[in-house]
């Protein structure tokens, strides 16, 4: 249907100016001609970028480039499915019509029967969870009528934004002497890696940043990032732990609650809105426990039993290689898996586009972020682990990377009240997930 967004690909085409319908691709890199940007992703054919008075605002082909970084890197950023930003906000089934919100079907062997002001209940007895007499009477005994309960969600997307510039006489001077050329599309090269980055980081920052966040001794402008996978990937739990433990340490504020709300709702009232955490006795001093094989196999069974299905596990290089010498020891070792990060997530099969070979377990593949943390009080811990299911995981994305560019170098110094050029990255985006049980997170480890 024509100008509608329904895919990704819809999304950046309008961004960038695309018309799906061709199919020649004039794309450049400095290292030569490149495909681009969704043949690297699924194959899709481009048409030339085009040209006219928004050439003075922006540049196409430079944010095409970062974008494609983005989803080519092998780290937490690349790894996330990116899908348009439709709608602010989804709805999510929280609770049975009878037997409670847990992983199971809760029941009773003894107990009252289901009554009209009180239809199922979070326990229901095991003799009356559908079984009916022959010919029954319609809401009596036990035919009473039930239904399940509904959540809503929501979520705002952030702005992720770095400014830079570079004056007149530095682009000359750049491209005489000994200089290195074009200042522009260097400065435009290293800019746009720092972009991608502190997007990376936003996603891997510390759930102790969010605790902090609600403390006297720090502000809580954390919450204009998006939303970090340590809050999303966490339980009401946890947050307790580590409030009772002072970890990290200060005073919270009398509404301190930040690091306890994601998506409109409070952790508080909310056991759905719980991932599978392991974090051991608590976040206390000496607390932290050596990384065994049982700590990881028993996490993958929980979030099995909840209906998950992890597609990644996201790490840090220490603890890859812990896992390999505890693999090495058993005389067991890690499979090996070709990888390709694309904008749907993570691709087990290598199809044109340059892949990664990874380290897997239980054919899971393992991604080493170095910006990965390590949550423990105690020194000499090793990093974390996040169990994504990417199905209900995703990153929403309202505006793709674009490039802004204006200045002297377009004939407006007025513009930008330099003798010189001002430019702009700009990402509009944000992190959704759908079902939290089925994500896992193990912590405080050695």
């Amino acid at each position: 249907m024509s100008g509608y967004i329904n895919t990704i690909a819809d999304l950046e085409a309008q961004t960038y100016g695309f018309s799906l319908g061709g199919s020649s691709n004039m794309l450049l890199k400095t290292a030569g001609a490149v495909s681009g940007i969704h043949a690297g992703h699924d194959a899709s054919s481009q048409a030339q970028p085009t040209t006219g008075v928004a050439g003075n605002l922006y540049n196409v082909l430079y944010g095409q480039k970062v974008w494609s970084m983005l989803n080519r890197e092998v780290n937490a950023l690349s790894v996330m499915a990116k899908r348009p930003y439709t709608s602010s906000g989804w709805r999510v089934l929280s609770k049975r019509p009878a037997g409670g919100s847990g992983n199971k079907h809760a029941f009773v062997q003894t107990g009252a029967l289901a009554t009209a002001t009180n239809p199922g209940g979070d326990n229901p007895r095991l003799d009356v969870i559908g079984g009916v007499e022959e010919n029954a009477s319609l809401s009596t005994g036990g035919l009473i009528a039930i239904a399940p309960e509904y959540s809503v969600l929501n979520m705002s997307p952030k702005i992720v934004a770095h400014q830079f510039d570079f004056s007149e006489l530095a682009m000359e001077m750049a491209a005489i002497d000994d200089g290195i050329g074009d200042i522009r599309a260097q400065m435009r090269e290293d800019m746009g890696k720092h972009h991608a980055e502190s997007q990376n980081l936003m996603l891997v920052s510390p759930l102790e940043a969010y605790v902090q966040a609600d403390k006297t001794n720090a502000a809580a402008n954390i919450e204009r990032n998006y939303t970090s996978l340590y809050k999303v990937i966490s339980s009401n739990a946890e947050l307790d732990k580590m409030v009772s433990d002072n970890f990290p340490q200060g005073s919270l504020t009398a509404d301190g609650h930040e690091a306890y709300h994601i998506y409109g709702t409070n952790r508080d009232d909310a056991s759905f809105l719980d991932a599978t955490i392991d974090f051991g006795d608590g976040y206390a001093s000496g607390d932290s426990r050596p990384f065994t094989l049982t700590i990881m196999n028993s996490l993958l069974r929980q979030l099995r039993e909840n209906g998950g299905s992890p597609k990644v596990i996201l790490t840090g290089y220490d603890t890859i290689q812990t896992l390999s010498d505890l693999l090495q020891s058993q005389e067991r070792f890690m499979d090996r898996k070709e990888i390709v990060p694309t904008v749907n997530g993570v691709r087990g099969t290598k199809g044109a586009e340059v892949g990664f070979r990874v380290a897997t377990y239980y054919d899971i593949p393992l991604i080493p972020v170095v910006s990965m943390q390590s949550t423990s009080v105690d020194s000499g811990t090793i990093s974390d682990m996040l169990f994504l299911d990417t199905d209900h995981m995703w990153l929403s994305v309202m505006k793709p990377t674009q490039y802004f560019e204006d200045g002297i170098s377009n004939g407006n110094p007025f513009g930008v009240n330099q003798l010189g050029n001002k430019a702009l990255y700009r990402t509009i985006a944000e992190v959704g997930c759908s079902y939290f049980k089925g994500q896992g997170k193990i912590t405080n480890l050695k």
